[in-house]
């Protein structure tokens, strides 16, 4: 015997939608036999009535029954009567119930074997099943009247099996018309639980339940975002880290188009290439993005997207760099000064008194990139170690970097990592133009101006301006003028950073064949006061 609960669930299904439809045509079934016979046993009743009524008034049917005495004309009306309507036979009696007429004349003068106490009550009797002489049958009865008074009934009945016979015919029908529709719904539970099978691969419930604990396992328990994109475009998973990284929610089903990715991350997914280590930015987060199609067995499942944040060691490391460029530049400085104190050492121990002290004073003249020869106007050690490290490197490709006379911030910063995104992206991307520019000298001019607790920043540079192609996009990432790859980021970052703080960065003059481009930055909150 077959064990139910360890049949597979598809099979149970089956089974189970098959018992359904069998078990609802059989009520329907029961239900529509019991109507039916209701309804033909009322339609032949309503035949019989009408025909006793129209014996009932009939003046020669009144006048013998309200003279008691049968006569043969009675007689042969109510055979009459019988054989031209079908029906089993049509009895007549007195107001005592004794019959004046009857199919079968031996019956005449007997008083009638079923109840017609209604009937000469004045009542009509309608559609009673009741066995009589002549066998079961349906019959109805009604009062023959004689003015206002009573004087006997008519009983017209039909052989019971009339309506059965009619019954037994509307049946078959029903039961051709059920076993039709047994089967199309045997055919369709056996399709839909096919269906069933291909869209769960062949999966039981209890299996589909551990597939969705792994998965929400897997998707919550990773240190990276997750983002699943079906073929259409749409989101159809996402863990909290990757709503997280990118900073606003991922509702599964929305369009990514209408999230507003970055455009790197809109380029991976609607590209739908593999991707690896792509860096993109989302809001002030710098992420490692890695993208990979999907397939399975030859079906389009969407695309998967890696997300991992870099912010923290981007920070890091360009800390580092400016640590770094002011290292390079003090070292490059130190080796300066040991070859002009071993010249002046050198004029000394000949007896050159006179160019040893020339030599002094020419030194003396020259402007050292430290951060003393900034002057007094930046007095930070976070503005000036940037400062001095990129006018060093600045020098080493041939590019002038100098500070402007009308710079003033005598207070230090707050947020030296922001500074030394804005500010020294700023710079470099400024060197990089100076550098490529037709105009020489090539050269970099940085003003920094305090206001209150908010440091404004404006880089200007002799290069040959920005192309009106890219103006509109300069701060998308991925956006650059440099031939070299792995650039773009940096303007990006720079703005990121200063909105990040209520700031902004922007080209407020974009130059052209009269002077160079203009950067300009205001960085809110970055200041302690004024001293």
């Amino acid at each position: 015997m077959l064990d139910f609960r360890r049949m597979r669930f598809s099979r149970q299904i089956l089974i189970l939608q098959i018992g359904v439809v069998v078990l609802l045509l059989v009520i329907g079934f029961l239900l529509v036999g019991w109507l039916l016979w209701s309804t033909l046993r009322d339609q032949y009743g309503e035949r019989a009535r009408g025909i006793a009524r129209s014996v009932a008034v009939d003046p020669v049917v009144v006048a013998d029954v309200a003279a008691k005495e049968p006569a043969g004309d009675l007689q042969e009306r109510v055979r009459a009567v019988t054989q031209r309507t079908g029906a089993l036979f049509v009895v007549i009696t007195d107001d005592r119930g004794i019959r004046l007429a009857h199919p079968d004349p031996a019956q005449i003068g007997k008083e009638v074997s079923t109840p017609a106490d209604e009937a000469l009550a004045g009542r009509d009797v309608v559609s009673a099943v009741q066995e009589g002489t002549l066998g079961l049958s349906v019959r109805s009865k009604t009062p023959v009247r004689d003015g206002e008074r009573v004087v006997g009934e008519v009983s017209v009945g039909y052989q019971i099996g009339a309506p059965v016979g009619e019954l037994v015919r509307l049946l078959l029908i029903s039961l051709a018309f059920a076993a039709g529709a047994l089967a199309l719904g045997v055919g369709a539970s056996a399709l839909l639980t096919r269906r069933l099978n291909r869209l769960t691969h062949g999966l039981e419930p209890r299996e589909l339940t551990e597939l969705l604990y792994e998965r929400e396992a897997v998707l919550h328990g990773i240190g990276e975002g997750m983002l699943a994109v079906d073929a259409r475009g749409r989101v159809s998973a996402r863990n909290d880290e990757a709503e997280r990284l990118l900073g606003k929610p991922l509702p599964v089903g929305a369009p990514v188009s209408e999230l507003d990715l970055s455009p790197r991350l809109g380029k991976a997914v609607a590209e739908r290439q593999p991707v690896d280590n792509l860096l993109a930015v989302a809001g002030n987060r710098v992420l490692v993005v890695n993208s990979r199609a999907v397939r399975r067995d030859d079906r389009d499942l969407g695309t998967v997207l890696t997300l991992r944040d870099r912010t923290d060691l981007d920070a890091l490391t360009r800390e580092l760099d400016a640590v770094r460029s002011l290292s390079d530049g003090l070292r490059a400085q130190r080796h300066e000064f040991s070859n002009r104190l071993h010249t002046l050492s050198g004029l000394l121990q000949l007896g050159h008194n006179g160019e040893a002290i020339e030599y002094l004073q020419t030194l003396t003249e020259t402007s050292i990139a430290s951060p003393e020869a900034l002057g007094d106007s930046v007095t930070d050690p976070y503005l000036q170690a940037i400062l001095a490290g990129k006018i060093e490197q600045a020098q080493e490709k041939g590019v002038t970097v100098r500070l402007s006379d009308d710079s003033w911030v005598r207070t230090a910063v707050t947020d030296p990592i922001a500074v030394n995104t804005v500010v020294g992206n700023l710079i470099d991307n400024a060197v990089h133009a100076a550098r490529m520019g037709p105009r020489r000298p090539a050269t970099v001019e940085v003003a920094l101006l305090a206001e209150g607790r908010t440091l404004h920043v404006s880089v200007v540079d002799s290069g040959a301006g920005v192309a009106p192609e890219v103006r509109e996009r300069l701060f998308d990432e991925g956006v650059t003028t440099k031939i070299a790859p792995g650039h773009g980021l940096g303007l990006a970052l720079a703005r990121q950073a200063a909105r990040a703080r209520g700031g902004d960065v922007w080209l407020a003059d974009a130059g052209g064949a009269d002077a160079g481009a203009m950067f300009v930055a205001a960085l809110p909150d970055l200041l302690e006061g004024e001293a």
